[in-house]
C-alpha cells in the first residue's frame, strides 16, 4: 500500500518523490515530494485517492494523532515559489478532494480561513473518532470544503500552507519514563508556555518513552535549542536523553546550525562550506527565482542590504553587456581598448556584489546572535555590549562596501552610455539607475546599523555614515550623466 502511494505521486509528470518514512509504532507514513506548480495538486490528489481506497480508519490504530487516511497535506514554498502560491494550491486541492473524493477538508496554517484553524493540533482535536460525531453538530467544525460528515473509512483531511517543518523526536529511555516524557513535552511546547514554535507530545514508542515534536519554524527556534531544553527538563526528573531522530527530510541549515552551536564555532558562514563554493562555480550562483523566493519569504534574511547588492550586480551585468556590444564595431574602434577593460572591470564588480548578497545576510545573523548573548551578570552584560557593538559595526561595513562598489558600477555605466554603442544607450542608462538605487539602498542599511550603536561606537559610526553619504553624490552624478547621454541619443520627444 505504501508503494502504491509513492507510485501515485511519482507517476505524476513534474513530481519527484524525495523520501518515504514509515513508522510502524506511530502507524504513519510521511512522503516528501517536490513538484512544479502545475504538478503539485495532481500528485497530492493521486496519493489521496489511493489512501481513500486502501486505508480504513475504522480499523486503524497508532500512536500519532490523525483525522484521516490522508491526515495532512502541507504545501511548502521552495525555490521559485512563494507562500501565496502554496495557499492557492491548498485551496485548489481542498476543493477537488471534496468534490471528487467526498472527503471533508479543513484548511490550516497560512491557508486557514479562521484563526481557530491556524494550529494543526486544533484541527485534529478529537481525532477521527471524535470528529466523526462533532462535525455533524458543532458549527465550529464545519469543513472548508465538502460535506459535514466524515468519509466513512477515509475520514477528513487537513490541507495547508506553511514553512518547512522538522519532525524531531527525543527518546528518554525505557517506557517507565513515559510520565517524564509527557511532562517534558508539556514544558517545551508553545501551547503550554514553552517554545513558541514547537509542538510536542509524550508517548510510548517501541517500549521507549518519546518526546515527539514538530518544529514549525527552525529560524526562530533552532534544533539545538529544542534539544537543550528537552535535556534540561528531563534532567529535572533525573532522566537523560538516550538518542534522537529526524523523521523525513530536513534543510541542511538546521543541522549545520546545530553543529556550529555544539562545537562553539566562531565566525561561521555558508561561505566557508566547500559545497557552497562548488555550487556557485557550477551553477553561477543562486538562481534569480530562488533568490526572489527567499526574499519574499517571511524571514529577515535576505533583506534590503542583500537586495541592494543584487541590484548592483544586475547593473554591473547590464553595463558589461553594453560594453560587449561596443567591442568589434568599426564605428567604435577608438574606444575598443577602453571597452575591453570595462568588460573585465564590470565582470569583477558583478562577482563581488554577488558575494555581498550572502555576506549581508550573514552579517545580520551575527547581529542577531549578539543580541541573544546572556545578560545575567555585569560581566555578561559588558561582553554582550561589546559583541553587539562589534557586530553592528561589521554589519555597517558590508553595505558600505556595496555602496562603494555601486558607485564604480554607475561610473562604468555612465562611460558606456557616453562612448559605447548608441543602440544600447538606454541599457547603459538602466544600469546606471540600478547602480544608483543599489547605492541608496546600501546607504540606508549603513545608517540603520550606525543608529543602533552605543556611545562607545559613536565615533566609528559617524565615520562610516560620512563615507556612505559621499557615495550617494557620486552615484547620482554618474546616473545623471548616463541619463543625459540617453536623452542626446534619442533626441527630442
Amino acid at each position: 500500500m505504501i508503494a502504491a502511494l509513492r507510485d501515485a505521486i511519482a507517476g505524476t509528470p513534474g513530481a519527484h518523490v524525495l523520501d518515504v518514512s514509515s513508522d510502524p509504532s506511530h502507524h504513519r507514513t510521511v512522503i516528501t515530494f517536490v513538484a512544479t506548480l502545475d504538478a503539485a495538486v495532481p500528485a497530492a490528489f493521486a496519493a489521496m485517492q489511493v489512501a481513500r481506497d486502501r486505508i480504513d480508519l475504522t480499523t486503524h490504530r497508532g500512536e500519532h494523532p490523525r483525522i484521516g487516511a490522508t491526515d495532512v497535506v502541507p504545501f511548502i514554498p521552495l525555490d521559485g515559489t512563494t507562500m501565496e502560491h502554496c495557499v492557492a494550491l491548498a485551496r485548489e486541492l481542498g476543493a477537488r478532494a471534496a468534490a471528487e473524493l467526498g472527503i471533508p477538508v479543513f484548511l490550516y496554517e497560512r491557508a486557514a480561513t479562521t484563526p481557530a484553524r491556524e494550529n494543526l493540533a486544533d484541527v485534529r482535536r478529537g481525532e477521527f473518532e471524535g470528529l466523526r460525531d462533532d462535525i455533524r453538530s458543532n458549527p465550529a467544525r464545519t469543513p472548508d470544503f465538502g460535506p459535514r460528515d466524515v468519509h466513512p473509512t477515509a475520514g477528513a483531511t487537513a490541507i495547508g500552507a506553511r514553512p518547512f517543518l522538522v519532525a524531531y523526536n527525543v527518546y528518554l529511555g525505557d517506557a517507565t519514563n513515559l510520565p517524564v516524557a509527557k511532562e517534558v513535552a508539556k514544558a517545551i511546547r508553545g501551547s503550554s508556555g514553552g517554545l513558541r514554535y514547537v509542538k510536542g507530545l509524550g508517548m510510548e514508542v517501541d517500549g521507549q518513552a518519546q518526546v515527539s515534536m514538530n518544529l514549525v519554524d527552525t529560524e526562530k527556534t533552532p534544533l539545538h535549542r529544542v534539544f537543550e531544553m528537552v535535556k534540561a527538563e528531563a534532567a529535572a526528573h533525573g532522566v537523560v536523553p538516550t538518542w534522537s531522530e529526524i523523521v523525513g527530510l530536513v534543510p541542511e541549515r538546521v543541522l549545520l546550525d546545530a553543529g556550529v552551536r555544539h562545537i562553539q564555532l566562531r565566525g561561521y558562514s555558508k561561505a566557508m562550506l566547500l559545497e557552497t563554493k562548488v555550487r556557485e562555480v557550477v551553477a553561477g550562483g543562486e538562481a534569480v527565482d530562488a533568490f526572489m523566493s527567499r526574499v519574499a519569504d517571511a524571514s529577515p534574511t535576505p533583506g534590503g542590504g542583500s537586495v541592494a547588492a543584487h541590484v548592483g550586480a544586475l547593473g554591473a551585468a547590464l553595463a558589461q553587456m553594453v560594453a560587449g556590444l561596443t567591442i568589434g564595431k568599426k564605428k567604435y574602434a577608438a574606444v575598443e581598448a577602453q571597452m575591453q577593460a570595462l568588460v573585465l572591470e564590470a565582470h569583477a564588480l558583478r562577482r563581488e556584489l554577488t558575494e555581498l548578497v550572502q555576506r549581508d545576510a550573514d552579517s545580520y545573523e551575527q547581529v542577531r546572535r549578539a543580541y541573544a548573548l546572556p545578560k545575567d551578570t555585569e560581566t555578561a552584560l559588558a561582553a554582550r555590549a561589546d559583541g553587539i557593538r562589534n557586530a553592528l559595526i561589521a554589519a555597517s561595513r558590508v553595505p558600505l562596501e556595496t555602496a562603494q562598489l555601486a558607485v564604480r558600477v554607475a561610473g562604468i555605466a555612465a562611460t558606456v552610455a557616453e562612448h559605447g554603442n548608441t543602440n544600447a544607450v538606454t541599457d547603459a542608462c538602466v544600469a546606471a539607475l540600478l547602480a544608483e538605487a543599489a547605492c541608496k539602498g546600501a546607504v540606508l542599511n549603513v545608517r540603520i546599523n550606525v543608529a543602533s550603536l552605543d556611545d562607545a561606537g559613536t565615533e566609528t559610526g559617524a565615520q562610516l555614515a560620512s563615507e556612505a553619504r559621499s557615495c550617494l553624490d557620486a552615484a547620482a552624478m554618474h546616473a545623471r550623466l548616463a541619463e543625459a547621454a540617453a536623452d542626446r541619443a534619442m533626441g527630442p520627444t
